[in-house]
């Protein structure tokens, strides 16, 4: 990734002025342990299957990932010109940790991997993406998914 020291003057001042919300510490809701969770992934890398659309500039949607999706089978389409895709290339994890869930889930750290998870391209406002949400929280429930890691990238 770019440091934020490194971006243009314009772009810096503007990424650091951005009006951010605030959240309390408290958990929205309260679950069981994390031993007796169903995890699901949700990436902002702009991840998605091969043969998938590709992600567009400033585009809300999301996609949908098969939990036994082969690494070598998920693709990056994130537009942002300032975006390093190494990592990523190197070792899929780095953006979309699913492996290192499945070991945590081997290991009864969580109680289990859901089937599907999402990837959305990060470099989008969020009410653009606010839509989307309600369908992706649909489908988690229906994924009897109770806890999700979010993968700022």
């Amino acid at each position: 990734m770019v440091r934020v020291d490194e971006f243009p003057d314009e772009f810096r001042e503007d990424y650091l002025n951005r009006e951010m919300p605030a959240f309390d510490e408290s958990p929205f809701v309260l679950g069981p342990p994390l031993a007796e969770r169903r995890v699901s992934l949700i990436s902002t890398a702009g991840l998605h299957r091969k043969g998938d659309r590709p992600f567009t500039e400033e585009s809300g949607d999301f996609r949908i990932i098969p939990k036994d999706l082969p690494d070598e089978d998920l693709v990056m389409t994130h537009v942002s010109s300032n975006f390093d895709r190494i990592g990523f290339m190197k070792d899929a994890d780095v953006a979309f940790p699913i492996n290192r869930l499945k070991e945590l889930a081997a290991d009864g750290v969580i109680g289990g991997v859901a089937e599907y998870h999402y990837s959305f391209m990060g470099a989008t406002e969020p009410d653009k993406m606010a839509p989307s949400v309600a369908e992706i929280v649909a489908a988690m429930k229906a994924d009897k998914v109770d806890a999700v890691m979010l993968c700022p990238v």
